[in-house]
């Protein structure tokens, strides 16, 4: 059996993995469960769980766990607090694999420590490619570390990778392997047919809603404003060791077809699945092999002749646009434009600005701040702060 640290546990990604490990109770056990300060959840996860150990990030959620846990007779779970325990549970030697599914740049000091303790990593925090995605490639091949990508796109790309692509992740160049591009799917978002003139009057209720995904509030609005597209793109610049030229984004509404990859011999492999976050778990948990999983819906070959596909129009996402612009000037402007935007997600969450307001506060952080790119971690954090303090300083004004 193959134990797991669940970064993340509460959020839907962590629940998902749940769901896999409860249909496997004969292959994976969850060794611990870290969240940030969702107590209820936690409480729930650890009573049909039972791991050996369950982590708040928060100091106050932590006491609140201990009590709730004692009162439910669970006294052989550990509770622990803060970020430092969060790592110790990401990289002992206890843990055959670690989920990394904690929402934002919290998630990185965690998923670091699993990966130089040379884990098998499940990576679904996007943050950390996109904010240190070098630094993270580089580190993965020194550890021998194992990364499988999480995201639906970037785990289609990887099942249609050859096995030399996969084993030398960000490593190997796509050309090397035959590949003359990859292509990311984007379903354009809850608003894909909405006019421009009607987005000034989105609410936080109506951007969180995904048409095919069940997914957490700020991912929602990520997915709204195509800003997660645009971190996807991120992402699989570092994972597949892609040029810009090499990675295309297509419009595809019903979320069936994930990725594709073009090969240079003139064949085309496309990925195709239900909407379903437990299926590119499921593969990454048992990679290389494969499980079964009991999942609702399967696709309808019949249906295929009513998928639709379409090109991006860049202008009408401007968050999409200030990702592609991020990265093609640095890897400090990628960490900004990460932090301006979870500020600025956050703000219109709390109705502070407006949903196109959010374009602009980015736009006006990546130009407000120049610093140069990190070395490490600590370097990392220190932009991170630095452009948080900007935009936050914009939207309170």
């Amino acid at each position: 059996m193959q134990s797991l640290t669940i970064l993340g546990s509460t959020g839907s990604i962590g629940k998902a993995t749940l769901s896999v490990i409860q249909q496997h109770t004969d292959k994976f056990f969850v060794h611990a469960l870290v969240a940030k300060n969702n107590v209820a959840i936690m409480t729930e996860q650890c009573i049909a769980m039972s791991p050996k150990y369950a982590c708040m990030i928060s100091e106050d959620a932590a006491r609140i766990l201990k009590k709730n846990l004692i009162t439910a007779g669970k006294y052989d779970i550990e509770v622990l607090s803060g970020v430092m325990h969060a790592c110790e549970l990401a990289s002992t030697n206890d843990v055959d694999m670690v989920m990394s599914a904690i929402v934002g740049i919290a998630g990185l000091k965690p998923t670091f420590s699993a990966l130089r303790a040379g884990k098998k990593i499940l990576l679904a925090n996007k943050e950390t490619l996109v904010t240190g995605g070098k630094l993270f490639m580089k580190e993965a091949n020194r550890y021998r570390a194992c990364i499988l990508p999480i995201d639906s796109e970037h785990n289609a790309i990887f099942q249609n990778l050859p096995e030399i692509c996969q084993k030398s992740l960000g490593n190997t160049s796509l050309s090397e392997c035959g590949i003359s591009r990859i292509v990311l799917t984007a379903s354009g978002g809850i608003f894909f047919k909405t006019p421009q003139k009607q987005l000034t009057k989105i609410t936080p209720e109506q951007a969180c809603v995904h048409p095919n995904w069940s997914m957490g509030r700020k991912i929602s609005v990520d997915s709204a404003t195509m800003m997660n597209k645009g971190l996807e793109y991120i992402e699989a610049r570092h994972l597949f060791n892609a040029k810009p030229s090499e990675i295309e984004i297509l419009l595809h509404p019903q979320s069936i077809v994930h990725a594709m990859v073009y090969y240079s011999d003139g064949n085309v492999l496309a990925h195709l699945a239900p909407p379903d976050m437990r299926i590119p778990i499921a593969y990454a948990m048992a990679y290389p092999k494969r499980i079964g999983l009991k999942i609702s819906s399967n696709i309808d070959i019949y249906y295929l002749n009513k998928l639709h596909f379409d090109q991006l129009d860049n202008c009408s996402y401007p968050c999409f646009q200030l990702a592609i612009d991020a990265d093609n000037c640095s890897q400090s402007a990628t960490i900004i434009l990460n932090a301006a935007n979870e500020i600025a997600v956050e703000a219109f969450l709390r109705k502070m600005i407006s949903f196109t307001d959010i374009p602009d506060v980015i736009r006006r952080v990546l130009d407000a701040i120049n610093l140069n790119d990190p070395n490490d971690i600590e370097d990392i954090l220190y932009i991170d702060q630095k452009a948080r303090e900007k935009a936050i300083s914009i939207c309170v004004i």
